[in-house]
């Protein structure tokens, strides 16, 4: 059984991953919010989960740090400084950080990479993703993990690679892109298709995530195997040994 703390315990997701913590018989260490003792909750847990905000993220990894333990985050809209303070901290404790912890999806961005390596550059891939309306951030985590399998399958960079806002006359399709779509209303908890279109055919990969316990879930297996790892940045692929 493993202590598992939550930074973020009173949103949606906090609350989704006490049951699922509950559900997988291990103990729920705590759980703090903005200006909580993140320190203290993590010396009372073997692992912390982390689905708060970017500019909580720097204290949340001193605090795993300092405690010695591995720290799951599933916080979205992260941008190179966040992903640099990752890699510092991947360097004392073990880190998995995700734009998604269902482990559907895990395995779609498995098939996205491969599809993306087999089919060729001359099939062009377009990512498009719907959630709820309170939403802030876009394209979302998870369209830009498949955007990053797809680009790994391609040996290419996404960065240089991705089209998304086309609005107006934006000219033809630039050869290689990776586009996005980003939708936005009502309560869905997250849609995601990638198409790869070619000559007169198309393949298309959706996931469709019913209940945002899928996530929970997926993140308590994350955060239990993270337990008693070597230092170092992690992948929910590990987790499925993919």
């Amino acid at each position: 059984m493993a202590r598992i703390g939550i930074i973020g315990s009173e949103g949606r997701m906090g609350h989704a991953l006490a049951e699922a913590i509950a559900a997988a018989g291990h103990e729920c260490s705590g759980g703090v919010d903005k200006g909580g003792n993140v320190a203290a909750l993590a010396d009372a847990s073997d692992a912390l989960v982390d689905f708060t905000a970017p500019g909580a993220l720097k204290d949340n990894l001193h605090a795993a740090i300092g405690a010695g333990i591995p720290i799951l985050i599933g916080t979205t809209g992260l941008e190179d400084q966040h992903h640099l303070a990752i890699d510092h901290a991947a360097q004392a404790v073990a880190v998995l950080q995700t734009g998604n912890t269902s482990l559907g999806v895990t395995l779609l961005a498995h098939l996205v990479e491969e599809a993306a390596s087999r089919l060729g550059p001359d099939w062009d891939i377009e990512i498009v993703e719907m959630h709820h309306r309170m939403k802030v951030d876009a394209p979302s985590g998870t369209a830009l993990l498949l955007g990053e399998a797809a680009a790994k399958g391609r040996g290419i960079s996404l960065l240089t690679h991705s089209e998304s806002g086309r609005h107006g006359h934006t000219g033809r399709r630039a050869e290689g892109a990776i586009g996005f779509a980003a939708l936005r209303g009502g309560t869905i908890a997250g849609e995601h298709t990638v198409y790869f279109a070619g000559e007169q055919e198309r393949l298309q990969l959706t996931h469709l995530a019913e209940n945002r316990m899928i996530f929970a879930n997926g993140a308590v297996k994350g955060a239990a195997w993270l337990i008693g790892k070597a230092p170092g940045r992690y992948v929910m692929q590990d987790v499925l040994d993919l």
